[in-house]
């Protein structure tokens, strides 16, 4: 039997959690997420487990199966780059440089989100969901680092968020079955060339 995204039991998202237990559950999160990133969404969980320190029997306690732990992944990281955005913009030294590190989260989101679709196999409308939900949350801090950026005199006006978004997409649509391309790289490119030659 396939469990898909929207067979998680939603007791579990809505019973309170002990402080303790969020943070575990946040690091085994934050784990299963670089794993993800270094090894694509197909990696075995005993990777998982032995990165964390946590039996598989833990991962398969908060996550029956692999689909709800890359939904699991997939909103951790949506909210990662939520609150990231303002903590760059007051923690980087200028708008643009903050931009080019929200980007690299964003990037390591978008190689979960590749494989989101193949988990949830025939439950089209749980993703459609999924993917509304982060447009309505990512989106607006794209914006405004790009807006902070324009105000800074860093780069012009004249891109969107979710252009610039859905280019970066683009670029890294495909990449993980491709060796010779580093979708990475290219993103950074196109990110260094947002930048005013004047603006140095």
């Amino acid at each position: 039997m396939t469990v898909t995204g929207s067979d998680i039991p939603t007791d579990r998202a809505t019973r309170p959690k002990r402080a303790d237990a969020l943070r575990n559950e946040q690091a085994l999160l934050d784990t299963a997420a670089a794993v993800f990133v270094s090894s694509g969404v197909d990696a075995p969980v005993r990777d998982i487990a032995a990165r964390s320190g946590v039996g598989m029997g833990t991962i398969y306690r908060h996550f029956p199966t692999r689909a709800d732990l890359i939904v699991a992944v997939y909103r951790h990281q949506v909210d990662a780059c939520a609150e990231a955005g303002a903590t760059l913009l007051a923690e980087t030294g200028s708008p643009h440089a903050a931009l080019g590190r929200w980007v690299d989260l964003f990037v390591d989101f978008l190689i979960t989100k590749h494989g989101l679709a193949a988990a949830l196999q025939n439950d089209s409308a749980g993703y459609d969901a999924l993917h509304a939900s982060f447009i309505d949350r990512l989106v607006p801090v794209c914006a405004e680092l790009l807006a902070a950026a324009v105000d800074a005199g860093e780069i012009d006006s004249d891109i969107g968020a979710y252009e610039l978004m859905r280019g970066i997409g683009n670029l890294c649509a495909g990449a993980e079955n491709d060796p010779r391309y580093d979708a990475r790289r290219l993103v950074g490119l196109l990110i260094a060339g947002l930048r005013r030659p004047d603006s140095n």
